[in-house]
């Protein structure tokens, strides 16, 4: 059992973060808890590396003076699984926001689908979506698309070690994919689309691995809470 002093000194907590919650509702959840648990007013909890609300999976949480580690753990590799929707596209890149466009896919074969993959290993340019989180002049970049106002992007350099289709059912492509920190799995679904001449979008993700931190090793916020009065 962990003590008071376990969590001010600083632990690593593995939580799979549950669907429709941000990374900054989990960690806040988990302070709270933590400070009630053991009746301290103040503790230092953060998380190495956000997942979008519409995501599940591995959340690093770090406490105390293990806080000061997080950095080095956004910087590790990261796999993620889910699930690509051919012939249209949202302007979230994913399903926080309505199909805005379709596309043809008759000529889409499972063998193009494959082959397709390989255009993305390695050293990749890739613009984020402008619904994300990234700032610009101060602003998040969600804040200007939700405000309908134009904003220009500039491309990162991210890096895609591993991409491969898992299971191909109709226009759901299913798919595993380890990259580098920075990488946007939806921006990769948008790319991926046009790479095949038609349109995608992302419709679920999961974050399974942060360099030997795995979600197979992950608890619930629920279940977590419950180790706090074991």
């Amino acid at each position: 059992m962990s003590t008071k002093e376990d969590y001010l000194s600083g632990k690593v907590l593995l939580i799979d973060k549950p669907l429709n919650w941000t990374s900054f509702q989990v960690v806040n959840k988990l302070r709270w808890e933590i400070r009630q648990a053991f009746n301290i007013k103040k503790i230092k909890v953060g998380h190495a590396g956000t997942l979008d609300p519409l995501a599940t999976g591995l959340l690093v949480i770090c406490t105390g003076k293990m806080t000061k580690q997080i950095d080095t753990f956004q910087g590790q590799v990261k796999e993620y699984t889910g699930t690509f929707v051919l012939g249209s596209t949202t302007p979230s890149f994913d399903l926080e926001t309505e199909i805005d466009k379709t596309f043809q896919t008759d000529h889409i074969s499972e063998d193009e689908i494959h082959k397709t993959t390989k255009q993305f290993i390695g050293n990749i340019q890739q613009f984020p979506p402008v619904f994300s989180a990234i700032k610009k002049d101060g602003k998040r970049l969600y804040e200007f698309a939700r405000a309908g106002e134009n904003v220009e992007i500039q491309p990162r350099t991210v890096h895609i070690s591993e991409f491969e289709i898992t299971k191909i059912d109709s226009l759901k492509i299913h798919f595993r994919v380890v990259c580098s920190k920075g990488t946007y799995i939806r921006s990769l679904a948008n790319d991926f689309g046009k790479a095949l001449n038609s349109g995608a979008h992302l419709s679920a993700l999961r974050r399974t691995r942060i360099g030997n931190f795995n979600v197979e090793d992950s608890i619930s916020v629920n279940r977590f809470i419950e180790t706090l009065k074991d």
